[in-house]
């Protein structure tokens, strides 16, 4: 296991050399790589930690070097997002609440119950904002699952969040792209987007641990 995770922080800080592999190696099915990652990663609540927002940068970037092309990306992504978070909902609302009785291997009850107070909070909006939260954005649709929220509410805030996700962090790859700074410098800019992301939910943390102090 720490083997595994070893080599997923290797994955995600050196994301742009292993993408390039990637281009190299399988050419054009590369985009189905791409879209199983992003499906996986938004569809199986078991895999929370792929690097969905370092990915679609890296594969904006690689775009705007020619390597891609950023219609193609944009859609089969966009559609990759949807079917992903559309089976996670499924698989929560017909074995959910199994999962929430005990901890499994692959699911901590913590990470559960952190998505659900956050869902509690935001309301539908949840599936939108959590696209941009890494763990949480896993968990999210299975939690509404669980929940059993309105399907067809569900599938709106669901393709907007795809949308704004895929479409928004893409072209930033792709329009930032081109700076000498982050080409030559791309685990940090990586590292930042891992940090923003991470942000609101260590800000949340800490203001109710405030809160409570009396």
């Amino acid at each position: 296991m720490i083997h595994y995770f070893k080599e997923l922080i290797d994955f995600i800080l050196h994301i742009d050399k292993y993408l390039n592999e990637i281009i190299l190696q399988y050419g054009f099915a590369t985009y189905l790589i791409l879209f199983l990652i992003i499906f996986v990663e938004t569809g199986l609540v078991i895999m929370p930690l792929l690097p969905g927002d370092s990915l679609l940068f890296a594969a904006g970037t690689f775009a705007y070097k020619g390597s891609l092309n950023i219609y193609y990306l944009i859609i089969l992504l966009f559609i990759a997002a949807v079917l992903g978070d559309t089976l996670n909902y499924f698989i929560g609302k017909y074995i959910g609440p199994k999962v929430f009785s005990r901890d499994y291997k692959l699911i901590k009850r913590s990470h559960l119950q952190k998505t659900q107070d956050f869902y509690e909070k935001h309301g539908g909006k949840t599936i939108i904002l959590a696209r941009f939260i890494p763990i949480v954005r896993t968990f999210a649709p299975f939690v509404a699952g669980i929940g059993n929220m309105n399907y067809m509410k569900f599938i709106s805030y669901n393709i907007i969040g795809g949308a704004i996700w895929v479409v928004g962090l893409t072209l930033l790859g792709y329009y930032f792209g081109q700076l000498d700074f982050v080409q030559k410098h791309f685990e940090t800019v990586v590292l930042a987007i891992i940090f923003i992301s991470i942000l609101p939910p260590i800000i949340e943390i800490l203001r109710a641990k405030f809160q409570k102090t009396p």
